[in-house]
């Protein structure tokens, strides 16, 4: 079982289909003991970061989501998942996010070339590949929205980048814990590709 984390965040229902697409059960759900009990964990959502970390806290996720990546069970963060694991957002100042992973959330500069937010189809370069992206070439085409981007602590964690004005470090992975700022349940045969290798981890496990 695959517990999607509910938060009342935009995009949750896209990954559930696309999980069960591959053949995996799943649950919508904010309770401490389902997500705990869990196979593999994951954590959605499109929105903004503040309003994010309220509502995660104001249902009582917090404590569950780091007790869940502390476990070594397999976590993969998408799109605004991925920002809530590190420390804090420039969109957001002043509220502290998961703080899991450590890195900070840029604003994507200003540019007369590219849009802001990045909508649509950048293809992927792989300084390190990863579980996720073990079995794919560089230029692998997938579909972004967003306005922040990361820039993580540590460059060892990267695992896929998009330069976009700036590099982007759009995947991370960190022993169990996986995160895109990209959405691979929108991201055509590609994506189910890399969700595939993520549930992949489920039964092979996931330490470095």
């Amino acid at each position: 079982m695959i517990a999607i984390i509910d938060y009342d965040a935009g995009n949750i229902r896209s990954v559930e289909k696309a999980v069960q697409h591959l053949g995996r059960e799943t649950v919508l759900t904010r309770d401490p003991k389902e997500i705990l009990d869990a196979e593999g964990v994951i954590l959605p959502g499109v929105g903004a970061f503040g309003d994010a970390m309220e509502r995660i806290r104001h249902y009582g996720l917090e404590k569950p989501i780091k007790q869940a990546t502390d476990t070594g069970k397999p976590f993969l963060g998408i799109c605004l998942g991925l920002q809530l694991l590190f420390e804090e957002s420039e969109e957001s100042p002043g509220i502290k996010g998961l703080g899991i992973l450590r890195g900070k959330i840029r604003k994507l500069p200003a540019n007369n070339n590219l849009k802001v937010p990045n909508i649509g189809w950048n293809s992927l370069e792989f300084p390190r590949k990863g579980k996720l992206f073990r079995n794919m070439s560089g230029g692998t085409f997938v579909y972004f929205v967003h306005s922040y981007y990361l820039e993580a602590e540590s460059p060892e964690i990267v695992t896929a980048t998009i330069d976009y004005g700036v590099t982007v470090h759009a995947a991370v992975e960190s022993g169990n814990i996986f995160a895109t700022q990209f959405h691979p349940e929108k991201s055509s045969a590609a994506g189910l590709k890399i969700l595939d290798s993520f549930l992949g981890c489920l039964s092979h496990g996931s330490a470095i």
